[in-house]
């Protein structure tokens, strides 16, 4: 089998792509212990962003256009902005 360099670099654009669009709306992209960052209600006019990880996914709908919901391990709950690598 020959192996084909051009379809792996291909593969991996794709990847990155998709990781690019990875912006907190769509609970599918969200699991617990993913790293995130999220706005909390009270910074919802700053726009200040907290990091944290995922402990519990609290939207049940399947996207949300201000971002899921979650709760972190640390406790604190907001909307995800943003899903940090």
């Amino acid at each position: 089998m020959e192996f084909n360099s051009n379809a792996l670099r291909l593969k991996e654009r794709i990847c990155v792509l998709t990781y690019a669009f990875m912006d907190g709306r769509r609970r599918a992209d969200i699991k617990p212990g993913v790293h995130v960052r999220v706005v909390q209600k009270q910074d919802q006019g700053s726009g200040r962003l907290t990091e944290g990880i995922v402990s519990d996914i609290l939207t049940k709908s399947p996207t949300h256009p201000h971002g899921i919901k979650v709760r972190l391990t640390s406790g604190i709950v907001g909307r995800v902005k943003e899903v940090l690598p």
